[in-house]
């Protein structure tokens, strides 16, 4: 047994894999400070009990990804009978001083030109950080497509079908899951580092994907209304009034591949120091 202690703090919107049906990125930080991605997880099947929240402390058995050369790549060690223990809990106390604690331990990046170097470098090869832009310039809604590729979901449903021959003396569980709806919207920042580089990066935090269809739900289904409630939400309250920070991961595929690999997997958001500075 490999167990460890991990602070979650990163849950990707669900994404579909030919091979593992769906998924979902998990992030965290060790006690040290240091970061860990734990891939794959399927999340949404895990039983109830063990589903656990951002910002709670969890113990679980892994391993190092041998397939992932990235260095903060981690899996379950039995990813079909998955061991994780949810602990404490840490909430927004404080200022969210306890999150924080942990969090910024290590400090943040706040060049985006060095980062990407850092991921390039193969001695490195960092792949998570905390980064900290100067100012955030807009917030940016596109429409994508509304749904997930056909040959892929094909392919998803006819393994499903196949499992299910090997459980016919078993309840059959697949057969009530049913696949996480694609979110119609892509959702970015746009925003500058301390040397003035600017950029634009996607948000694939979970978050955002479930505040849009509790959006969406609660305008009768009206898209224009839900997306500016979503806005709303990214850009009046967080942007302007939250000490925001990115939560900034690259995916394996692109990682060397990309001019700028990472994309916004999280924020995190303390409220800004209300206290007066004397000179």
């Amino acid at each position: 047994m490999a167990l460890k202690k991990v602070l979650i703090t990163v849950k990707t919107y669900p994404n579909l894999s030919t091979k593992y049906d769906e998924l979902v990125c998990t992030a965290g930080f060790l006690e040290d400070g240091s970061w860990i991605r734990i891939y794959p997880i399927p999340f949404r099947k895990l039983d109830y009990n063990d589903r656990y929240r951002k910002y709670e402390w969890i113990e679980i058995d892994l391993e190092k990804n041998p397939s992932d050369f990235r260095p903060e790549s981690y899996k379950p060690r039995d990813t079909m009978d998955i061991k994780l223990k949810a602990l404490d809990f840490i909430d927004t106390k404080d200022s969210w001083y306890y999150r924080k604690n942990i969090v910024l331990k290590k400090g943040s990046h706040s060049n985006l030109t060095n980062l990407i170097k850092e991921a390039k470098d193969k001695s490195i090869a960092t792949s998570l950080a905390v980064f900290k832009p100067k100012e955030i310039l807009d917030f940016k809604i596109e429409t994508v497509e509304r749904e997930w590729n056909a040959k892929k979901l094909e392919t998803i449903m006819a393994k499903r079908k196949q499992l299910n021959l090997f459980q016919q003396n078993q309840p059959v569980q697949e057969d009530l899951f049913q696949v996480v709806k694609k979110l119609p919207y892509k959702f970015s920042y746009i925003f500058v580092d301390d040397e003035g580089r600017q950029s634009e990066l996607m948000i694939e935090d979970w978050e955002i994907g479930q505040l849009y269809w509790n959006c969406l739900k609660n305008r009768n289904n009206n898209e224009e209304l839900a997306v500016e409630d979503v806005k709303k939400k990214y850009w009046d309250d967080l942007a302007k009034t939250k000490d925001l920070y990115f939560f900034l991961g690259t995916t394996k595929l692109h990682h060397y591949r990309a001019p700028n690999p990472f994309i916004i997997i999280g924020l995190f958001y303390p409220p800004k120091d209300s206290q007066l500075k004397l000179f």
